[in-house]
C-alpha cells in the first residue's frame, strides 16, 4: 500500500428500496461518502446489494442510480481500483460494470493481501451451515435456464415484478430489526472458524447480515460484518496496520 492511503469497504446499500423516492437521500449520502474517501483510497470494495434489484438484459439495465454509477465511473477513471462483489439482491449482474465502468465483478469470495495482512472478502450469503432454503433458491436463480426465462419478460414487467417481490422482504423495507444471534448461531462466524482450520486469514470481511460486527474468531483473526446503508451507515477502513468499522 502507498503511504497514507487506505482501503475502504461498504456493503448493503439496497438503492431503490423501499421506493426510489425514499432511497434517493441514502444514495446522495453514499455518493458524498465516496467523494470524501476517494482522496485517501488505495482501493474501494463494494460487497454486494448495492441495488435492491439488478438485472442486465443484453441492451437494457435498470433505470436510475445515475449519481452513484457516475461517481464510481469518476473514481475508477482516476485510477483508483474498485472491486464489486455480487450480493443476493444483485446476483443477476453480468458484464455491465466490467465493460462500462472497468470494475471487476466477483460472484464468490476472493482473497486479497494488503501490507502482509490476508483478507477473505465476499458478500456472505449462503455461507456456513443452515439457511438451506436460501441456498436452494440461489441455485434456481443462478441457473442459466432461469436467467434465460426471465430475460424473455419485457423489462417494464420484469423489473417491476422483481422490485415488488424484493421490497416485500421486511428486512429491506426497514420494518424489521436485525438482531445478533450469538456467535454459536451466526452462520458467518461458524463459516470463518471452519476456514481457519485449513488456512489463516487476518480478516474476514462480509456484508449480508446488515449488522456492524467485529468478532475475534481465532488467534489474530477477525470477522467483520460491514452493516448497511439503511439503518447504520457503517463502513470498514484498513490503514495498512489495523481494520476499523466506522459510521458515516
Amino acid at each position: 500500500m502507498n503511504k497514507n492511503k487506505k482501503v475502504f469497504f461498504a456493503s448493503d446499500q439496497h438503492f431503490g428500496a423501499p421506493t426510489p423516492e425514499r432511497s434517493f437521500p441514502r444514495e446522495q449520502k453514499f455518493v458524498k461518502w465516496l467523494d470524501e474517501v476517494k482522496e485517501e483510497a488505495e482501493a474501494i470494495f463494494l460487497l454486494g446489494d448495492l441495488f435492491d434489484f439488478w438485472f442486465e438484459y443484453k441492451t437494457v439495465v435498470p433505470k436510475g442510480f445515475i449519481r452513484v454509477l457516475g461517481k464510481l465511473a469518476e473514481i475508477r477513471d482516476s485510477g483508483i481500483p474498485i472491486y464489486f462483489f455480487v450480493g443476493n439482491h444483485d446476483l443477476w449482474m453480468f458484464d455491465y460494470f466490467e465493460k462500462e465502468l472497468n470494475i471487476p465483478v466477483y460472484h464468490d469470495n476472493q482473497e486479497f493481501t494488503f501490507n502482509g495482512k490476508t483478507f477473505l472478502i465476499g458478500h456472505g450469503d449462503g455461507k456456513g451451515p443452515g439457511d438451506l432454503g436460501y441456498k436452494r433458491m440461489k441455485k434456481v436463480f443462478t441457473n442459466p435456464f432461469s436467467k434465460w426465462l426471465f430475460r424473455w419478460l419485457h423489462p417494464d414487467l420484469g423489473v417491476r415484478l422483481a422490485q415488488y417481490l424484493s421490497v416485500k422482504n421486511k428486512l429491506i423495507s426497514g420494518e424489521e430489526d436485525v438482531k445478533f444471534l450469538g456467535e454459536e448461531n451466526e452462520w458467518l462466524v461458524q463459516y470463518t472458524k471452519r476456514k481457519l482450520e485449513t488456512k489463516h486469514y487476518d480478516y474476514f470481511v462480509f456484508g449480508h447480515r446488515h449488522l456492524p460486527l467485529v468478532i475475534n474468531v481465532g488467534k489474530n483473526s477477525q470477522y467483520i460484518n460491514l452493516g448497511d446503508w439503511i439503518s447504520y451507515f457503517t463502513y470498514g477502513v484498513f490503514d495498512g496496520e489495523k481494520f476499523e468499522l466506522k459510521k458515516y
